[in-house]
């Protein structure tokens, strides 16, 4: 309903309904997405949500007031619908009478009707509030929302509970890794990394929890790939035998993620020309040792002793994947504890490697997670052999003091997971108001 004081409420009837209306007069409402003019008609197309609908405009003197209309002023226009073929859904508005509810000031600067926007990414992201309204970047966050959706439709039929953890904290999450620090009340505390600690500490009360929310880095690299801020999906379950009961619920979640995003948003998949990968029912896997292995006989390089995997090895692992288990999806498992958290519980077997892992989806790392120490003892040792003490911890230690089960858990980056799906080139492409090196507003 349409409740502007002074003017009467009329039933509004969205753009893609209306070739369930043939016949019948409706309003709509959007904004006027483009004009066509011709030399006995005029078309108006308007956007609301669902899409673009038509507007025919045959009398000259109507034709000549609505000439006037600037693109994106926001209308109320209804009219009798009639069926057409050729109008967008099969069916359009004739006689129609027309309301302006809201102006523009100035011509828009984007032209929204264009099948992409020309402009440079930093000019996009300057005209955000302008440039999101255009069909093709709508669609990239219909595939965002789709995506939590379907990761938060995954874990609550596996019994996990959603929580809301603070976003101020009084120590850092990741020993040495970037933080944004800030003066609260006198006393200094940081933005949070991550949910880590506090989805560890929910383990002991609701066994499987996740969240879905904002973290932030004080990321110093002004890349294709990094933000300063970005939107973490993070799952935590206790009673595990190890990392790979983890991994399990990440391959559900992904497949959750990808079935969402079919049913939620074709449209969105049809803009785009998305292809959504093939989820196996066991995603492949490769030891890190093994890859290092496997990367090195091919390229010729000396890896060995190599604690981590550079982004042309993680490109390189995905088109192996392909080729040898025709999976886009590809766990590497056993990375260096070294290059792990603190919290991460080490091989028994081989106590240098962990029990972590990272999932490759189309050349990048898509998820990192892996089992959790769960004694107290061990997490006062493996802060004694990293330089660090227990004060900094006291909060979260608490938890183990009074006893925690084997537990594990995964984060997946939003932003970055739709720009795998939809091949943008900047993660830029697919964040909301992107906050980085140099970027504040809008």
């Amino acid at each position: 309903m349409f409740s502007d004081p002074g003017r009467p409420q009329v039933a509004r009837t969205l753009v893609g309904e209306l070739a369930e209306h043939v016949g019948r007069r409706v309003t709509l409402m959007g904004w006027l997405h483009r004009q066509r003019r011709l030399s006995q008609v005029s078309f108006l197309i308007v956007r609301d949500r669902s899409g673009l609908g038509q507007v025919v405009v045959e009398d000259a003197g109507q034709a000549a007031q609505t000439a006037g209309l600037a693109p994106e002023t926001v209308l109320a226009v209804s009219g009798e619908v009639v069926a057409a073929a050729q109008a967008p859904g099969g069916a359009e508005l004739h006689r129609p009478q027309i309301e302006v509810i809201a102006a523009p000031v100035e011509q828009p600067p984007l032209e929204l009707w264009r099948p992409t926007l020309s402009a440079q990414l930093p000019t996009l992201l300057d005209l955000a509030p302008l440039a999101l309204r255009h069909p093709r970047h709508r669609a990239i966050f219909e595939v965002a929302a789709a995506s939590v959706a379907g990761f938060r439709e995954a874990l609550d039929r596996l019994g996990f509970t959603e929580i809301q953890t603070p976003k101020i904290v009084g120590s850092a999450t990741e020993s040495g890794a970037n933080v944004f620090a800030l003066d609260y009340f006198g006393r200094p505390a940081y933005l949070a990394q991550s949910p880590q600690f506090y989805k560890q500490t929910m383990v002991g009360v609701f066994e499987r929890v996740y969240e879905t929310g904002p973290v932030f880095r004080a990321e110093p690299h002004d890349t294709p790939r990094h933000l300063s801020e970005y939107v973490s999906l993070d799952a935590e379950l206790g009673f595990i035998a190890d990392h790979h009961d983890v991994m399990a619920v990440a391959r559900d979640a992904v497949a959750g993620m990808v079935d969402s995003i079919q049913s939620r948003a074709p449209g969105a998949i049809a803009a785009l020309s998305l292809a959504l990968p093939n989820v196996p029912a066991q995603i492949p896997s490769i030891e890190f040792t093994e890859a290092l292995h496997l990367i090195g006989e091919d390229t010729g390089e000396s890896l060995q002793g190599e604690p981590d995997l550079a982004p042309a090895h993680e490109r390189w692992l995905s088109e192996w994947a392909v080729r040898e288990h025709g999976s886009e999806l590809l766990f590497v498992t056993g990375y260096p504890i070294v290059k792990r958290p603190f919290y991460t519980h080490p091989d028994p077997l081989r106590p240098e490697l962990s029990n972590s892992f990272d999932l490759l989806f189309r050349g990048l790392e898509l998820i990192t997670g892996g089992q959790r120490l769960h004694r107290y003892e061990d997490y006062l040792r493996a802060l004694r052999d990293r330089g660090e003490g227990p004060a900094d911890y006291d909060g979260y230690l608490q938890a183990f003091k009074f006893g925690m089960p084997p537990h594990g858990g995964f984060a997946l980056g939003l932003e970055r997971w739709v720009a795998r799906l939809t091949g943008a080139a900047n993660i830029r492409e697919t964040t909301l108001f992107p906050r980085d090196l140099n970027r504040l507003s809008p």
